[in-house]
């Protein structure tokens, strides 16, 4: 390959880095605004909590110190996580939801295309290293199945859907509170 070839080569690979850099630097308000629409979302798949379901309440108890602002990049690493725990959740037996089918899909949607760009950021950035990574993730995965558990004990029925939904607004809240402390 002649020396032009290699030159456009590196041009590409360049300016490919800047722009995922430039997307990577707008992620938090990106982020705040995924997650200011995964809430809308989640209100509109479903009415109201309904009353015969708040006699079956779960404290699971959202683990606040996974998002302790430590460094930016590692609380994304976080959210990247709760994200993934959120999606694989909402993709499971929905049937006796009874929620707004279309609300339930940009809800997904929204959460898969958030997660494809942080973990690009998370891999471009180098974000692999400890973060104190390991005990992080083995905390929200505890938290997280905890609400997988629930709802298979639950068989998955109405009540135990609406008290995961009403979990997840919370923990989508906190990290909308924590971000915006960054």
């Amino acid at each position: 390959m002649n020396a032009f070839g290699l030159t456009q080569i590196a041009l590409i690979l360049s300016s490919t880095t800047m722009i995922s850099s430039l997307q990577c630097n707008h992620l938090p308000l990106q982020r705040r605004k995924v997650i200011e629409n995964s809430l809308q979302l989640l209100d509109k798949m479903g009415e109201k909590f309904p009353q015969q379901c708040l006699r079956e309440k779960m404290p699971f108890r959202f683990p606040t110190q996974v998002l302790q602002p430590r460094q930016k990049e590692t609380v994304g690493v976080a959210i990247e996580e709760i994200f993934q725990h959120i999606f694989y959740i909402f993709s499971k037996n929905l049937t006796l939801a009874a929620w707004d089918g279309t609300a339930l899909d940009q809800f997904q949607n929204g959460l898969y295309l958030q997660i494809e760009q942080l973990e690009a950021c998370v891999i471009k950035k180098h974000i692999q290293h400890c973060w104190s990574k390991e005990v992080s993730r083995l905390i929200l995965k505890k938290y997280f199945q905890k609400i997988d558990c629930f709802l298979k004990d639950k068989q998955y029925d109405l009540c135990s859907w609406e008290i995961s939904r009403a979990e997840i607004r919370r923990c989508l809240q906190l990290i909308d509170k924590m971000t915006r402390k960054l």
